[in-house]
């Protein structure tokens, strides 16, 4: 497995933990992401993943479960097929053409589908009342990467939320979240 695959695999594991605990009530609970409750955290990652990376590069998904009557099964069948395509050299390493340029399968789904999955991370656990931190390293780089960024087209394609004002000195996990519209201090009903 190469870096991007063990970036992956580092982000869906701690995902996956927080999939795990969600309590079974806590499912509905309102997340970051406006208009949005938990189990929408996973529709949105069951959904857009498999509907890039097949049509793209042709990625197998097996079909889980449906969100609604089992989101830990929904994730988990998700995963399983994503780390499949990362564990088989020829469909990782493949490129293709995507509105980001030509790039392997590997490379896309560090670009766009890893750091949605570490954001993700936050916005469910934040929702449930579970431990929101996340991989300073992940963050780092992501924070790094924010530089590069068009943020113009990011903001308008309704990727990211508008920046929320933090205080100067906050810390890389604030810093990222407010990038992304995110409330840093956000709790579900406050």
């Amino acid at each position: 497995m190469s870096e991007l695959s063990d970036r992956y695999r580092k982000i869906a594991d701690v995902f996956t933990e927080r999939v795990r605990a969600v309590p079974a009530d806590a499912w509905d609970n309102p997340t970051p992401c406006e208009g949005w409750v938990a189990r929408d955290i996973l529709r949105h990652l069951v959904e857009w993943l498999p509907g890039f990376f097949a049509g793209t590069y042709g990625v197998e998904f097996g079909g889980g479960p449906s969100v609604d009557d089992d989101p830990v099964g929904a994730w988990t069948a998700l995963d399983t097929s994503i780390t499949a395509a990362l564990a088989d050299p020829a469909t990782a390493t493949s490129a293709r053409d995507t509105p980001m340029g030509r790039m392997s399968f590997e490379a896309a789904l560090d670009m766009i589908g890893t750091g949605d999955i570490l954001i993700h991370t936050w916005d469910l656990a934040r929702s449930t009342g579970l431990d929101d931190r996340l991989d300073p390293e992940s963050v780092h780089r992501m924070v790094d990467g924010m530089e590069a960024m068009d943020v113009d087209a990011m903001r308008s394609s309704g990727h990211f939320g508008p920046r929320v004002e933090v205080a100067a000195d906050a810390d890389e996990q604030a810093q990222l979240l407010a990038f992304m519209g995110r409330d840093p201090s956000f709790t579900p009903g406050g």
